[in-house]
């Protein structure tokens, strides 16, 4: 993990130093290293000063700027160590809101993109994204002060968005108003920044919410008030990234036309064979006892009688068990995190067990030998990977992106 405090407290730190007393040096300071020789992120750069002199002890402006030019480099030392970083050479840069744990990063990184500013709210899932990728999101997207550290210029939006609903009354020159809604805020750091790309992800049920009002809000703002080309599509996990989940998700990629000329090129990635099974996440040999169910659970009768199958998954429906008979994983949901019922079930030599917290990582694409998770709460784990997007259907669909910049 990327621990950058251990770096300062191996000097003299200002005793008078307030705890936290700007709320953004964490996520200030990791920016500034992930971005530390590129020249789009000045915004990083001026603020950094403030974060370097709150820290350290120093008597004359020589000693603090050789002092502060001890500490970048150890921290740019430290920042080559963890999981995943930047690309040395990038093809396109992004960047990456509503991160949950990187979903979106990881899969973008892999076809040679830069993340180069985040932003999650959750203090958790910061643990997550900071443990693999070195960086600490910004906060609350919302705030103004949030948005003035987006650079300039960038390649790429990405948002996995929660889905509200919009106001529909009182149209303003023809375009409904999506002020109080998270969507407003990537209108507006779209109009601010005018990416490339947005690249947009939701549940299904975000075209038929609020009886399609919401969606078709989202398509008009992007359309006739960005000026934006927007193509989208529903995708299963299942169907398009040959992982054996069944999550069906929209996929929304709007194009700027005056910057992207080929944009009508750009298709959605087709159905693939799906040539593993669950079998191929599921880690093997006996897992920890606490995720058995123990003979003398009062429910245990009802799920030894119904769970015969070792090649299937199974869901605890409270009063009931149902089996998923296609042989794939039941949709991950963040509702995991919030009672063992919703964590799929299966049956393996050792007996009827919820699938661990690594294992649902692992079929939402997650590398699980190489990304860590956290000393976090078993709940945590599972809402976030239930929240998260899983990155080989993401890293398709921006390979398609890719290929039309």
């Amino acid at each position: 993990m990327f621990q950058f405090d251990s770096i300062f407290t191996k000097r003299q730190v200002k005793s008078n130093k307030k705890e936290e007393a700007n709320p953004y040096e964490s996520a200030l300071l990791t920016h500034f290293i992930h971005n530390y020789t590129d020249t789009h992120t000045p915004n990083y750069h001026q603020a950094i000063d403030e974060v370097f002199r709150n820290y350290i002890e120093y008597s004359s402006e020589d000693e603090f700027q050789l002092t502060k030019k001890q500490v970048i480099n150890e921290l740019l030392q430290l920042s080559e160590e963890i999981p995943f970083p930047s690309p040395k050479n990038p093809k396109f840069t992004f960047i990456d809101l509503f991160a949950g744990i990187g979903g979106f990063r990881l899969a973008l990184q892999n076809i040679g993109g830069k993340c180069i500013y985040s932003s999650e709210w959750n203090e958790a899932a910061k643990v997550t994204y900071q443990t693999n990728f070195g960086e600490i999101p910004f906060g609350d997207i919302t705030l103004n002060t949030t948005k003035s550290f987006i650079p300039e210029k960038f390649d790429v939006l990405c948002a996995g968005f929660p889905c509200q609903a919009f106001s529909i009354a009182g149209y303003r020159k023809g375009f409904t108003d999506t002020r109080g809604t998270l969507f407003f805020d990537i209108q507006k750091i779209v109009e601010n920044h005018r990416p490339k790309v947005v690249f947009l992800e939701n549940v299904k049920n975000l075209v038929s919410h609020d009886k399609g009002k919401t969606f078709q809000v989202i398509c008009e703002i992007l359309e006739k008030k960005l000026g934006y080309k927007v193509f989208y599509q529903v995708l299963n996990t299942k169907d398009h990234a040959n992982v054996p989940q069944n999550r069906e998700r929209i996929f929304i990629v709007a194009f700027d036309p005056n910057q992207v000329e080929a944009y009508f090129n750009f298709t959605f990635p087709p159905k693939i064979e799906r040539t593993k099974t669950i079998h191929n996440y599921l880690t093997k040999g006996k897992q920890a006892e606490k995720y058995y169910y123990k003979k003398s659970h009062k429910y245990y009768p009802k799920l030894e009688e119904a769970m015969t199958n070792k090649d299937t998954m199974y869901q605890w429906r409270r009063v009931y068990v149902r089996e998923n008979k296609s042989g794939v994983c039941p949709t991950l949901t963040a509702n995991m995190g919030a009672g063992g019922h919703n964590v799929p079930l299966i049956r393996d030599d050792f007996g009827i067990r919820k699938l661990t917290p690594k294992e649902c990582f692992a079929l939402q694409g997650f590398p699980v030998e190489q990304y860590q998770l956290p000393d976090l709460a078993n709940g945590k784990l599972y809402m976030q990977a239930g929240n998260s997007v899983t990155t080989p259907l993401v890293e398709r669909v921006a390979r398609q992106i890719l290929n039309v910049l």
